[in-house]
């Protein structure tokens, strides 16, 4: 609850006054009525009495809200309020606007059944509202009766019909006047070409505020420094949006973060037009031509070396390469994250922070890495957080905690529903004492038997099905991400696995396990409209060791299994498919001290190539089926 009462009205609005006075030049003076208030220094007009007050208040038959009548006060009215009020009404000409311009009959047009409360309200204030606006540019300011807090306060609501946008609501008459001021300094800080700088108390205020909010950032204080940066960008100021937006980048956000004022310098746009372009990338249905306007202002070579890291990002060619110490740990944090360990690059990542340089004193912390194809996928708003709290360039402070892995371990994730519930069926093939690397020549003929570049699991199935023209009911070929699965392992891991047929099933854990061991694992035990089943071997040099199946409500099994895989232990009653399915997952890991990384498989990128087929051909008599698609001259587009 705030006290508007208290409010010094008569020294904000002298300071505004004056700072318009001189923030005019000649040409802008639009009147007899403007000249005299610059000459005046008073945007204002003579206080208003008790007496005009009230007659005011028993004209329209209510009382004032507090903070209208405190400013009426000290001035019955006002001139230039922002940018396009310019003539805010005092105690003779405030009146209802009760449906003058008819836009309650345009809101009333659009509700149903089912508007709620804020579509009636903004019907209602049409007709109810107070209209303060005497002479604007096509701009209403209301007073909302039937919006009243605790303290008595009207709300204000202020709409033009050029900005295609619902009204805007300002707590209450103060705060729409303090808005008011911050607007008229946000214009006056977009000066034309050629023309001199706005400087005001004021704008020394918070160009210092700007200054100590970057230093607190690099010293980790980064709530505070954004909270600072923020109010300095509400009123224009030139560093505030650029310094604020690269923080905001880091917890996540990416809708209108621009790093305006920052990018389009070039000291600065190795770091940030990359995450700029990864961004505009994510989006490009809209087309190029808007990355242009982000950059306006930029000269040609600027724009230029935009486009062509656009194209970069867009073929999964960028890379992030900062100089010095800080550069080598990004090189080994981004070989962590090739083949899976995000916990272990991001550890990296942070563990070199403090060697990390900034470009310049506008340049808060890291940020290229953030289109870098295997290292921005490590980012989450905590962990962005975390490095945000981490004092840098210098900077003394106290280093935050850790924040905890994203990785949990394990492969009983998979026992857990994904967000889109599309993860009921999946296949791995866990590999002892190879890289990830040469999974392939183990488990692929010919073309296959090669790594793609590392890609998202959705880019890499696009990819893979572009152009395909032939499925058939016996080729099970798998689409498989690679990584490493913990001390002395690899992994193959298909998320988006088929049917599992048992009578065609071939197990490629033999042909796997040339000169080493390797586990198969294929668990359709949650999978929607079709029989549950679970498939797990195990191969030593080039033969089977054991194995079971359990398919069509049996189990089959061969050689002899340790006794914490016995199936016996697990498959009594599988009603409850995910009740069966994590207790298998963490034996399974126990037994052979494993792990698969969730955020990696789920959120990053990956190597992946394609298996030869988990079925057999057809054996003579044997009847299936082949679909061929012709797509005509062209093939589908990404």
């Amino acid at each position: 609850m705030t006290d508007t009462t208290r409010f010094d009205w008569r020294s904000f609005l002298l300071r505004w006054s004056g700072e318009w006075a001189d923030s005019l030049t000649d040409d802008e003076v639009r009147n007899e009525d403007d000249e005299g208030a610059r000459q005046a220094r008073w945007l204002g007009f003579p206080p208003a009495s008790e007496e005009l007050i009230s007659a005011m208040e028993e004209r329209l038959g209510r009382r004032m809200p507090p903070s209208y009548r405190e400013f009426l006060k000290v001035s019955d009215g006002w001139r230039h309020a922002g940018g396009f009020v310019w003539l805010l009404a005092g105690t003779r000409d405030a009146h209802w606007h009760d449906n003058e311009s008819g836009l309650a009959d345009m809101a009333e047009e659009y509700l149903d059944e089912d508007a709620g409360p804020g579509g009636r309200r903004e019907a209602d204030l049409w007709r109810e509202g107070l209209q303060l606006d005497a002479e604007s540019d096509a701009t209403y300011v209301l007073l909302d009766p039937g919006d009243v807090d605790e303290d008595g306060e009207w709300a204000v609501y202020t709409w033009a019909s050029w900005r295609a946008e619902s009204p805007e609501r300002h707590a209450n008459f103060l705060e729409f006047m303090r808005d008011m001021y911050r607007e008229f300094h946000s214009l006056r800080a977009h000066r034309g070409d050629g023309e001199p700088p706005f400087v005001s108390d004021t704008t020394r205020e918070l160009d210092a505020q700007v200054e100590r909010a970057r230093l607190e950032a690099l010293r980790g204080g980064w709530e505070r420094a954004l909270r600072e940066l923020d109010e300095a960008k509400e009123y224009g100021r030139p560093r505030a949006a650029g310094l604020g937006d690269q923080i905001r980048r880091l917890l996540g956000e990416s809708h209108a973060v621009y790093f305006d004022g920052v990018v389009t310098d070039p000291t600065y746009a190795p770091e940030l037009l990359p995450p700029l372009v990864a961004e505009h990338a994510a989006h490009s249905y809209r087309g190029d031509s808007g990355l242009r306007f982000q950059l306006r202002g930029a000269d040609e070579e600027l724009v230029s070396l935009a486009y062509a890291t656009l194209d970069q990002v867009r073929d999964g060619t960028y890379r992030y390469e900062p100089a010095g110490p800080f550069g080598e740990a990004v090189e080994r944090a981004r070989e962590l994250a090739r083949w899976g360990d995000t916990d272990g690059a991001w550890r990296t990542l942070m563990g070199a922070l403090p060697l990390w340089e900034p470009l310049g004193p506008d340049h808060l912390a890291p940020l290229g890495w953030l289109a870098d194809p295997l290292l921005g996928p490590l980012l989450t708003p905590e962990r962005g957080a975390e490095l945000l709290s981490t004092p840098r360039a210098g900077q003394a402070g106290e280093a935050p905690g850790p924040v905890s892995r994203l990785d949990p371990g394990g492969l009983a994730w998979l026992a857990e529903p994904d967000p889109g519930g599309n993860r009921t069926a999946y296949r791995f093939v866990l590999v002892e004492g190879v890289g990830p690397e040469e999974l392939p020549g183990r488990l692929a003929d010919g073309d296959g038997a090669a790594l793609d570049e590392p890609m998202t699991a959705w880019e890499a199935r696009r990819r893979w099905l572009r152009g395909k023209r032939e499925f058939s009911s016996f080729e099970d070929r798998a689409l498989m991400a690679v990584g490493r699965a913990g001390p002395g392992w690899s992994f193959a891991f298909d998320g988006d696995a088929s049917l599992f047929d048992r009578r065609r099933f071939v197990c490629p854990a033999a042909s796997a396990s040339a000169g080493t061991r390797a586990v198969v694992v294929w668990s359709g035990l949650r999978a929607c409209h079709r029989e549950p089943f679970f498939h797990l071997s195990v191969a030593r040099d080039g033969a089977e060791q054991y194995a079971f199946t359990y398919a069509d409500g049996e189990v089959r099994s061969s050689g002899e299994i340790p006794r914490a895989l016995d199936p016996g232990r697990f498959f009594g009653d599988v009603e409850d498919g995910a009740g069966v399915e994590r207790p298998l997952l963490e034996a399974v890991a126990a037994e052979f001290g494993v792990h698969l990384p969730r955020h990696a498989i789920v959120n990053g990128r990956l190597h992946t190539f394609a298996t030869r087929s988990w079925r057999r051909p057809p054996a003579e008599g044997e009847t299936y089926t082949v679909i061929r698609i012709d797509y005509g001259d062209s093939t589908p587009a990404d």
